[in-house]
């Protein structure tokens, strides 16, 4: 039965991938965040603050691994990006070998550890000099390493030209194709962390707006620390403007509930959704067949109505073509979405348990089952990824024979305690 199983989940991964391996490019290289000495005329430079509850790296190349750490970690990273004349607008050129080279790729120029004294100093500097005083928070989605979120960002604020003061906010995700369960969690795990943030900078002085922009899983915790600011201080932070839910990985009887607390005093949302987002899709058959937001057509009832009566904008990014093979970041790779962004920014637009008694075995059992339900999903929704990114590829073979092995000790639990239960009754 498990050699069964395994093999189908290799047929089944496996034709969503050999596509991609056929056409694969290599993949890049670890450690891009290690600062180079070089520039060149016409790059452009994206100074950015980073505030993550991810556990820091030993290696300084890597900055921070997809770990948990124990607080709210800060960092401010410099990002070379190369001139406009070599590069698509909506991509980010990974280099193919390090050093990166500046002329071509995104490097990182600078690197410096910051706590929180040294961030606030860092921000006051920068939000004083900024039209408006425009705060932006990005919050990533699911399986991104810390260099995916950094760099990512740093394309978004170069090309929207957004006039903000750009902060990362970076959960602790693995970027591994068997670990949407943890990364899932992960996003519960900081979500009080982002609250604290959000709330500090709606109370700094020198701040006259703040918005969010959240992808994907990112949507989760960004949902969840804004709901948990509305619960404990009767609404949002006024100057909390704008939120960007760009293709929300967040089910939609769950969105109600969360509107619902948020309250009709919150910041103005604007939703960005996808009909034709097959990651989202792979989402949806995983958790009960419920819609994921991001995927919903805006224009059927009851989300018309719904979204008219939470005051919320959609964008429907459907019938828009990037080179996005799984439509999913569509407002990242398109050059007018970005820009859109940006213009509407610096405009000041507003864009109980039934089974506790069977036993400590059969807990056990139940969860090794969970965890290896929990790992399927991580494999169907991350192997789309694989198509487009060559180092959720790189693992593949692992990652397969790992979920076999779950496979193997969870069918060996369960035996044990179907027969303890057995023996029981006797």
């Amino acid at each position: 039965m498990v050699r069964n199983a395994l093999y189908w989940v290799r047929i089944a991964v496996s034709g969503l991938l050999v596509s991609a391996v056929l056409t694969a490019c290599a993949g890049r290289p670890e450690g891009v965040l290690l600062p180079v000495t070089t520039t060149v005329e016409g790059a452009s430079q994206v100074d950015l603050a980073v505030a993550t509850t991810r556990m820091r790296s030993d290696n300084r190349a890597v900055l921070f691994t997809g770990e948990r750490g124990s607080q709210l970690d800060f960092a401010n990273i410099v990002v070379s990006i190369p001139p406009d004349s070599v590069r698509k607008v909506g991509d980010v050129q990974w280099p193919k070998r390090l050093p990166g080279n500046p002329a071509t790729d995104f490097v990182t120029v600078k690197v410096q550890d910051m706590d929180l004294a040294a961030a606030r100093k860092w921000f006051n500097a920068k939000i004083k000099k900024t039209p408006h005083r425009q705060a932006l928070v990005f919050v990533h989605g699911f399986n991104n390493r810390f260099d995916d979120a950094v760099y990512r960002f740093a394309q978004i604020i170069h090309d929207s030209k957004a006039p903000v003061v750009p902060i990362l906010f970076t959960w602790p995700s693995r970027g591994s194709l068997l670990d949407y369960g943890y990364d899932r969690e992960s996003t519960n795990y900081s979500r009080d962390a982002l609250e604290r943030l959000l709330k500090a900078l709606a109370d700094d002085p020198n701040v006259d707006e703040v918005s969010i922009l959240a992808h994907s899983m990112g949507n989760w915790v960004t949902l969840e620390a804004l709901r948990q600011m509305a619960i404990r201080n009767g609404r949002i932070a006024p100057k909390i403007k704008n939120v960007m839910l760009a293709s929300p990985d967040v089910d939609v009887d769950v969105f109600r509930s969360q509107m619902a607390d948020i309250g009709n005093k919150g910041p103005s949302i604007t939703l960005f959704v996808s009909q034709d987002d097959r990651a989202l899709a792979a989402s949806r058959r995983i958790w009960g067949n419920v819609e994921r937001l991001g995927q919903i057509n805006p224009n059927s009832e009851p989300y018309s109505t719904e979204l008219a009566a939470d005051k919320i904008t959609v964008i429907d990014l459907t019938k828009l073509k990037t080179d996005d093979k799984l439509n999913h970041g569509k407002f990242a790779a398109s050059p007018e979405v970005v820009q859109a962004i940006g213009t509407r920014l610096a405009d000041g637009q507003t864009i109980t348990d039934s089974h506790a008694g069977l036993g400590d075995k059969i807990i056990a059992a139940t969860t090794g089952a969970a965890a290896t339900v929990g790992t399927a999903a991580g494999l169907v929704v991350a192997a789309p990824v694989a198509i487009i990114d060559p180092n959720t590829r790189k693992n593949y073979n692992d990652n397969v024979d790992a979920f076999g092995q779950a496979i193997s000790d969870t069918a060996t639990a369960t035996g044990d305690a179907v027969t303890s239960t057995t023996t029981i009754g006797r």
